[in-house]
């Protein structure tokens, strides 16, 4: 199980890369009233994915730390997800693309079973 919760992390970590990335491209700060603007995006993010990259070494180990940081990138996806949907039926235009839509299904789809089988490895 270790094995394929590892692997649900790398593929939902990479969506959630992708989605930074379009983040930027719809300027999210602006979204979120984050101050800083693209500088400030980014440098929150860089501790971040080191974070998350140390995270995926940790539950390819099985440890309790890779079994945290795995609920963090679950609920991070599934947060991501129902977030942009709530601006989405709000009307507003950002993240309103087939890719920017497909990224956010994809986290759903994603998150939902590494949520759960994180939580039964406890």
């Amino acid at each position: 199980m270790t094995q394929l919760l590892f692997w649900l992390y790398i593929v939902n970590l990479t969506l959630l890369i992708l989605h930074e990335m379009d983040s930027a491209y719809w300027k999210e700060w602006n979204l979120f009233r984050l101050p800083g603007g693209v500088g400030g995006f980014l440098l929150i993010h860089l501790p971040l994915w080191i974070l998350a990259l140390w995270g995926a070494a940790q539950v390819w180990e099985g440890s309790l730390a890779g079994l945290i940081l795995s609920l963090v990138v679950a609920v991070a996806g599934l947060a991501a997800f129902l977030i942009h949907a709530y601006f989405l039926r709000k009307g507003r235009p950002e993240f309103n693309t087939p890719v920017s839509k497909g990224i956010l299904w994809a986290l759903l789809a994603l998150s939902v079973p590494q949520l759960i089988l994180t939580i039964l490895m406890f």
